[in-house]
């Protein structure tokens, strides 16, 4: 499966935050909101389950209401008083103002680009008939909603370059809706689409209308109901939704979902089947024959249906379809199917597995552009269409590439580049000259000079080496005395790679140490690297995070009162699986939209996906294991747990809210310790994306005040 996919179905949300300034630790004796506990049991293979907050399921019911409100008045005024929290935000606000581009692409004679000029709540997207041509406002989304929490979420341009279909979100919520513009008006046409999650839009080559994908319309409640039933149609411009062609259906196979991708010559409509976060898929196609959009229903090819490995369609010359797989290849390789001949006999290799983890492949300029990964960083490499090695580029440091853009004719792409010291920078690379040039480079007003980052490897519990992302200030004295945020997420086949993060300047700029580990579940070192850390060895992920931290105290960088754990959505669940296996080896922990109740995440929204990646309690087989790391079942009364702050969103509809609503109505009520269990639910927010930039520095603000009233951060640099 395609790994943005993946990361969608899976929550893939990959939070960060750090701190700054300075207070001392004292106790607490905070007065909890009142939750009650009521008497539901359930039964799980003959154990017997207590859900004593099982009410807070429901976001919605009047007693929730009450809580999710006394719950953010005490963490409200928890916050206010903490002195330096006016001063952490103030100095986000200053860092967050620069400008910020995306990779600009190219349809028919028009380039098109993202840009924030600095604090909008979201970034715009401009039109530009050349590279030296001013910019025109193609669609800003700051003005679908006063307060910025509509956003862009699916972008698709017509081959002429006179449509575009665009996605909107609310309130960060997974549901789209769909509209059509006119890029040379800018002016919305009359479709409007409904009820879509996890889809694209392909248009077909005329022009004429497009596919995606949609689930049928919830009967109750939309923002908790499980997705089933995802089918993929075809819409014609200026119809009405009901009267778009049904592509293809399984009602056969409800947790089946599918996205349709038409391929660049216009001849085929290529399906892509999969089945929750498996990485395994399968792979149909329709032959358009005149290019147009499908007629009728059916008249689907199955090409790859034996759901044996990932399958990642790249283009296609004609019948000769080139896909990225892990077939045989964990790390993954290239080959070229013909469908005239699909018989595995005759498949062709183009690109074989390396050492490296190919982690995406467009084809550009004729070119296979390869973006692979070493030992956690990228790697861009050229290929020719038959296979041959013809150039790897050379990238400005250790980091990570991203956004490349570009299509099977262009002369040139563009790229973006990142990493921990290194703001995103977008770069152009000229086919025909081989020169690469910066096209966008921002000034933000920060000095990384006198910072560092450096990759160690440690051994988890079982000996693995794990590899480790460290950044700080140059000379930083291993006393142990340095405040220190430790960050991860390990699960999904989603990777760590350096990554940019203004949040993280203020915190580096006080004297602390940021941490990423590459722990396993995540896809650094290929498919095997995942399957260590997924189903019953979920616990590696665990034990890696964890041999971080004790790493991280061994070497001197910092001790347990002044360590901190971060981590979002799936790291949301290694954090709060962290903090109830060893709860005496951190000092403080940022738990975000996490899968906390891993008994019950399945029975909501997009939760059964999930399933392939951690298991079931529904298998008497999986149930065992999942019990015993499962956050909620493992927090024990009488124990002082780390100070926590725990973040989620009463629309989160990817990770429900009340998994983090029953988490910390336990843990306040088992916590021994002087430290406090606060939880802050924002309002018209959900699990992350599309969330506006002021959401975003008042989030961060009142993540690293807390920080630094419990983890005694004295003084330091800063401006």
């Amino acid at each position: 499966m395609p790994t943005s996919l993946v990361r969608s179905l899976a929550g893939g949300l990959l939070l960060t935050g750090m701190i700054t300034g300075a207070a001392p630790l004292v106790a607490q004796t905070l007065q909890y909101p009142d939750a009650r506990k009521s008497d539901v049991v359930d039964v799980y293979h003959g154990t017997r389950v207590a859900d004593p907050y099982r009410w807070l399921e429901d976001p919605d019911a009047p007693e929730s209401r009450a809580w999710i409100e006394a719950q953010n008045r005490v963490t409200e005024a928890y916050l206010a008083a903490i002195p330096t929290r006016a001063t952490i935000r103030d100095r986000l606000t200053k860092l967050w103002n620069y400008p910020k581009y995306g990779s600009p692409f190219r349809k028919a004679q028009r380039y098109f680009f993202f840009k924030n000029d600095g604090l909008q709540n979201q970034s715009v997207l401009y039109k530009q008939a050349s590279l030296t041509a001013d910019p025109e406002t193609l669609l800003d989304p700051n003005l679908l909603s006063q307060d910025g929490t509509v956003a862009i979420s699916t972008l698709a341009v017509s081959d002429d370059g006179r449509l575009l279909a665009y996605g909107t979100s609310a309130s960060g919520s997974d549901w789209e809706e769909f509209r059509v513009r006119d890029v040379a008006t800018a002016r919305d046409r009359s479709d409007h689409l409904k009820w879509i999650k996890f889809s694209g839009a392909s248009w077909t080559k005329d022009g004429a209308g497009f596919l995606y994908s949609r689930y049928p319309e919830p009967t109750a409640k939309a923002l908790t109901d499980v997705n089933r039933l995802q089918r993929l149609y075809y819409h014609r411009l200026g119809t009405d939704q009901s009267a778009d062609v049904l592509v293809y259906e399984r009602p056969d196979q409800p947790d089946w979902g599918m996205n349709g991708e038409v391929t660049d010559d216009g001849r085929y409509a290529v399906v892509n089947v999969w089945l929750g976060t498996d990485r395994r898929n399968r792979v149909y196609y329709l032959d358009l024959k005149d290019g147009k959009h499908p007629q009728v229903k059916g008249d689907v090819v199955r090409l790859l249906d034996d759901f044996d490995a990932s399958y990642t369609f790249v283009g296609n010359d004609g019948p000769m379809f080139y896909f990225l797989t892990d077939l045989d290849a964990p790390r993954k390789r290239v080959i070229g199917i013909d469908t005239r001949h699909p018989e595995r006999a005759r498949w062709r290799e183009l690109i074989p597995q390396g050492p490296d983890v190919l982690e995406g492949v467009q084809i550009i300029h004729d070119t296979f552009v390869a973006n692979s990964m070493h030992d956690a960083s990228s790697r861009l490499r050229l290929f020719g269409l038959d296979g041959r090695p013809l150039k790897e580029l050379t990238l400005p440091t250790l980091g990570s590439v991203g956004a490349i853009s570009g299509e099977r004719k262009d002369d040139e792409m563009f790229y973006a580049f990142t990493s921990f010291l290194y703001p995103t920078t977008i770069f152009r690379y000229d086919f025909k000259t081989g020169a690469t040039s910066v096209f966008k480079a921002p000034t933000i007003d920060f000095d990384p000079s006198g910072y560092e980052t450096k990759q160690v490897f440690y051994a988890s519990k079982d000996g693995t080496r794990v590899p480790m992302f460290i950044t700080h200030k140059k000379g930083l004295a291993l006393d142990g005395s340095n405040p220190t945020l430790l960050y991860g997420y390990g699960g999904f086949n989603i990777s760590l790679t350096p990554s940019f993060s203004v949040s993280n300047l203020v915190w580096l700029e006080r004297g602390g140490v940021y941490a990423v580990p590459n722990l396993r579940g995540g896809g650094e070192y290929g498919e095997e690297w995942h399957q260590a850390g997924m189903l019953d060895r979920k616990q590696n992920v665990f034990d890696d995070f964890i041999a971080a931290a004790e790493y991280l105290i061994a070497q001197r960088y910092t001790s347990t009162p002044k360590l901190a754990i971060a981590g979002g959505s799936n790291g949301g669940l290694l954090v709060g699986a962290a903090i109830t296996q060893r709860p005496e080896l951190f000092g403080a922990a940022l738990p975000a939209v996490g899968v906390m109740d891993m008994l019950r995440f399945q029975k909501f929204t997009i939760g059964w996906a999930w399933v392939t990646d951690y298991g079931s309690a529904d298998s008497v087989a999986q149930f065992p294991y999942l019990y015993k790391y499962s956050p909620l079942h493992n927090i024990h009364p009488g124990t002082k747990y780390p100070a926590t702050l725990v973040t989620t969103a009463d629309h989160d509809d990817r990770v429900v809210p009340g998994h983090s609503f029953k988490f910390t109505a336990t843990l306040q009520a088992a916590q021994a310790g002087p430290a406090p269990v606060l939880i802050e639910i924002e309002t018209k927010a959900g699990h992350g994306a599309g969330k506006p930039t002021s959401k975003i520095i008042e989030e961060q603000a009142d993540r690293m005040a807390f920080l630094v009233k419990n983890l005694a951060v004295e003084g330091g640099g800063g401006r």
